[in-house]
């Protein structure tokens, strides 16, 4: 990030005249609250939150006691180029530190103790994959050479399988990618190719996960919580148990202005009149909605439902096709879900056994990820990480917090034999022991002191969806005066989903074109162009490997790539 990206533009004439109204309180909604404040010289107290559930942070979350466990939906791996995440949190005030910030705690913590795995995968019940290689053929190769040339709107609708072939999906680099990323072989080729190009630099890594950082607790108490309490203390309203229903817009030729926002609070109907003064952004889509969870003895129920935040998408976008098709990443469950389980270990055994196959004993506050260590031979794909202890700020030292995920809830397991998405929190955990080499008489006492809960969710990667570029709306859509989109769900040039850097990069996009503040978000790390990245990523290679990264460094160096043939390159 340069200096000139860290200027503060003037205040904007009329700030005091304009509301902000926010719908959804994930990292997306609290970073625009905040940008609106800093960049847009607006008061803090003229910005409401809404937010359906109880709790703020979308799916940022973490929650949980000792007593009866512990539960994350998901992890976040972040790195160091999440230029915009780090923008943000150099200014929010750390919780344990006075004085510093969020980013000072977080860069320190992860310099002192730096992320990398010793054992990635696994297979035949517990014997560790040692060969750190990628496994890319020839052809293998020719294939990822030929996706970083094609364009993105040659790729359109097109799904991972349909472009690669089935050889590739036996590499090690598929194994690495789709374990690290929850890529399905159904997701979209284009999400793969700018995930390739995002974070080309961290390639040489994928075995060793190398490169990555983690927050020193759980996402919530990490990420959502600082901000949250910041925002407070500006004057920000959060206002909770608030279901927003419908937004009555104007559209008059290419103008478009929200003039109501529709919305309910323990079931009343109210209304709020908005003008074109007023800035409403909008979380379109959610992966976490309609997440349900079970416990030890109970299996989570898949919620088919009506989902609020989906259904509030389709209204808006059936009033105008610059609004998106929220239908292409919501109406295909099957295919967009996964469960995933968190275990709460109060007897020790089970650290022990994790601390086995992870090598480094897990010391407090020390050892940044056992790594997600995924298991190769697993029906489920089963994947299993002992993050940062203690992950929760209330977590005694004698409990350990774990957590796991399986990318095919509907197929039947090793040694359980029933779906994954059947099966009780006790049973995924057998089945996860079973992988780990542990023997079936031995399994009760694991389980002993030990509480599992497993969560699912219908849309966890619904953003991965096949799609054309139309299917996502711009973050202000063309002619818009006072909407704008925020979150996974809309189109950012060079970006990627399922990452917090792309959340709050559409929150600053959003308050920064809304208010026409003469400002952008710095510029997406341009990894494929930087020639350092490249010759490091082409030395840590294994010899069979490190031809397309040579190859590719060669011609993008010398500005060649987009008029290069394939044939050209090899």
């Amino acid at each position: 990030m340069t200096n000139y990206e860290r200027i503060h533009p003037r205040k904007p004439e009329g700030i005091e005249r304009k509301r902000a109204y926010l719908i959804g309180s994930g990292i997306a909604a609290m970073a625009a609250a905040y940008y609106l404040i800093r960049d847009g010289h607006m008061q803090g107290k003229q910005i409401t939150i809404f937010e359906q559930d109880s709790v703020v942070g979308g799916a940022l979350d973490g929650a949980g006691n000792a007593t009866d466990g512990y539960v994350v939906r998901g992890g976040r791996e972040m790195e160091a180029h999440y230029e915009c995440l780090w923008d943000l949190y150099a200014d929010i005030p750390c919780l344990e530190e006075e004085g510093r910030s969020v980013l000072d705690n977080f860069k320190e913590l992860n310099d002192i103790d730096p992320n990398s795995s010793n054992v990635r995968v696994i297979f035949n019940r517990g014997e560790k994959q040692r060969q750190k290689g990628l496994g890319l053929k020839e052809h293998d190769v020719k294939q990822i050479m030929k996706l970083f040339l094609t364009l993105e709107e040659d790729l359109e609708n097109l799904s991972v399988e349909a472009y690669f072939d089935e050889s590739f999906f036996e590499t090690d680099f598929w194994l690495y990618w789709r374990s690290m990323f929850a890529f399905e072989t159904w997701h979209s080729v284009i999400e793969m190719k700018r995930y390739m190009h995002r974070f080309i630099h961290l390639m040489p890594g994928m075995s060793t996960m190398q490169g990555l950082v983690f927050t020193k607790y759980n996402q919530y108490e990490s990420l959502v919580l600082p901000l949250k309490r910041h925002l407070e203390s500006l004057g920000v309203v959060f206002q909770l148990g608030t279901t927003v229903t419908d937004l009555e817009i104007d559209i008059a030729g290419e103008k478009k202005t929200v003039t109501a926002i529709v919305y309910e609070q323990e079931g009343i109907e109210q209304r709020i009149e908005t003008t074109n003064e007023d800035l409403i952004f909008f979380t379109n889509g959610s992966m976490t909605e309609n997440a349900s969870t079970g416990d030890t003895h109970t299996p989570p129920v898949l919620n088919r439902g009506k989902a609020a935040v989906w259904e509030l998408w389709k209204k808006i976008a059936a009033k105008d096709t610059a609004f998106g098709n929220p239908e292409v990443f919501c109406n295909a469950i099957d295919q967009t879900k996964w469960e995933s389980f968190t275990i709460t270990d109060r007897n020790g055994k089970f650290r022990k056994l994790m601390e086995h196959f992870a090598e480094r004993e897990f010391l407090p506050h020390r050892t940044a990820t056992g790594g997600i260590i995924t298991v190769k031979d697993s029906n489920w794909l089963l994947s299993v990480t002992v993050n940062r202890q203690p992950q929760f700020t209330n977590q005694p030292a004698h409990v350990t917090v774990a957590w796991a995920y399986g990318l095919f809830p509907d197929k039947k397991g090793n040694f359980i034999d029933k779906p994954m998405s059947e099966c009780t929190g006790e049973e995924l955990f057998k089945e996860l022991l079973y992988h780990l080499g542990v023997n079936k008489a031995q399994m009760d006492a694991y389980l002993e002191d030990t509480t599992i809960i497993p969560v699912m969710m219908p849309y966890i990667t619904s953003q991965f969806m096949p799609r054309r570029k139309s299917d996502r709306p711009a973050v202000v859509p063309k002619g818009s005066t006072n909407l704008a989109f925020i979150g996974q769900f809309v189109e950012i040039e060079n970006d990627c989903v399922f990452t917090v850097e792309y959340s709050v990069r559409s929150a600053m996009t959003a308050v920064y074109g809304l208010l026409g503040l003469e400002k952008r978000p710095p510029e997406v790390y341009p990894s494929q162009y930087d020639i350092r990245a490249l010759a490091a990523a082409s030395k840590a290679m294994k010899p069979e490997d490190e031809g397309i990264l040579q190859k590719i460094a060669e011609h993008i160096l010398h500005k060649k790539l987009e008029h290069t043939t394939l044939e050209g390159l090899v």
